[in-house]
């Protein structure tokens, strides 16, 4: 379904229970944040039963439906009577230590005290790690198990609910009077027309809220001289789509100059768990595209450091094109390890664009603008017109300094100033 996908939607059911079926046959229309997938048959046979209905929202690896293999007199051994997939029915053993942390559940109007002793097993902390949980988050979620031991259960439950207490202040038996508390404050929020936000937008804002509470957000700025990247682009463009049959838009170009300056700047291709800081070994350059729905998407240019201008050209125009069309794949999205969101495309001078988790930085390139500029050669100042553009990254200070930031972002512009 897509790297950091953990959950999905029914959308349709295409096999109605006692219908049967050929391999290869869709079954039913799954839906995640992302992209619809279809998911084929495994083998001919007959629907049993639904074990979901449209409109449910169910965790990766779960068993939704059950089907007898054509010729066999029972249930496929893969599906029958099982509520869990194997995969997540190891058992919890008791090598792992305690965290001590304060758990509590937060309300529009109260705040709740629960055990202050939470012990994490080894498959509760391999289900927070690969969800990006913290041991405070894990406090927070309702324990069903004997002496108040978190379950797998509590914590599926608990992501299928929307991770209601994600961003709960952890509080303290006795309140600190230094301590921040986000006031409960009502506001007038005016009256109109009512629309409800689509799966895709909720998540989008669901993942945006998460970076900005995750990843203290610096943003650094810079300007680049693209004249002569504008010439040599209006120069081939032609000749490139008759030789190539590629268009040659400014895309490939960003994409190629951030994959060689992350060469020469590793750290900033990187993701973070916990205290670790894990440098990429692939560059994968996303693309943020907007949707004709309004939404974004963000399809992935896969090992970009190792891919000619034309090939970098030809995904792009490839998966651009698929995005308009609500083609993507999962494989198309996943795997990203660093973003570019050309806000210039929308005619913004530049921007201040959030950090795609779980990357540590994120660049935004503006609209190429012409201008006078002061050119100095030999010595000499002379006034001319060129083509500006104005670059932001914004980067998780966690792990990304000034210094870093800075030298990486003026390489990028560089990059840009020199294309060929």
């Amino acid at each position: 379904m897509g790297e950091s996908i953990t959950e999905g939607t029914i959308l349709n059911w295409l096999v109605q229970e006692g219908e049967s079926f050929t391999e290869g046959d869709i079954l039913v229309d799954i839906g995640t944040d992302k992209v619809d997938n279809e998911v084929p048959a495994p083998a001919a046979g007959t629907m049993v039963k639904h074990l979901c209905a449209a409109g449910d929202i169910v965790a990766i690896g779960s068993v939704i439906a059950q089907f007898e293999e054509s010729g066999a007199s029972t249930t496929s051994s893969k599906t029958k009577n099982k509520k869990e997939p194997v995969t997540l029915a190891q058992p919890e053993v008791n090598t792992s230590k305690q965290a001590k942390v304060v758990r509590a559940s937060s309300s529009a109007n109260s705040i709740t005290f629960v055990n202050q002793d939470l012990f994490v097993s080894p498959l509760i902390n391999a289900i927070a790690r690969e969800n990006h949980m913290s041991y405070e988050e894990l406090a927070r979620i309702p324990a069903t198990g004997n002496e108040g031991r978190l379950r797998k259960s509590d914590v599926m439950n608990y992501l299928n609910d929307g991770r209601p207490y994600q961003f709960a202040q952890p509080v303290s038996s006795e309140p600190d009077p230094t301590a921040y508390r986000i006031p409960q404050l009502k506001f007038d929020k005016g009256t109109g027309t009512i629309i409800e936000m689509d799966r895709m937008r909720s998540m989008i804002a669901d993942h945006m809220v998460y970076s900005k509470h995750t990843s203290p957000h610096v943003t650094a700025y810079i300007e680049a001289d693209l004249t002569e990247l504008v010439r040599f682009r209006e120069s081939e463009k032609e000749n490139f789509l008759k030789t190539h049959q590629q268009k040659l838009t400014y895309t490939p170009f960003f994409v190629q100059a951030v994959a060689r300056a992350i060469k020469q700047f590793p750290n900033i291709n990187a993701s973070v768990d916990g205290k670790k800081i894990i440098i990429k070994e692939n560059i994968n350059i996303g693309m943020a595209t907007a949707l004709p729905s309004g939404n974004l998407i963000v399809p992935v240019v896969k090992n970009a450091d190792h891919k000619s201008l034309l090939e970098i050209a030809t995904d792009v125009n490839r998966m651009a094109n698929l995005a308009r069309e609500n083609k993507l794949t999962g494989d198309d999205i996943k795997g990203g390890t660093f973003t570019i969101s050309n806000v210039g495309t929308f005619g913004s001078l530049m921007g201040t664009p959030i950090i795609n988790q779980p990357e540590v930085a994120i660049l935004a390139t503006g609209i190429i603008k012409k201008r006078a500029e002061v050119i100095t050669r030999s010595g000499v100042d002379s006034i001319e017109i060129r083509s500006i553009m104005m670059l932001s990254l914004s980067f998780d200070h966690r792990v990304v300094d000034g210094f870093l930031g800075g030298s990486f972002l003026k390489q990028v512009a560089l990059n840009l100033e020199q294309p060929v």
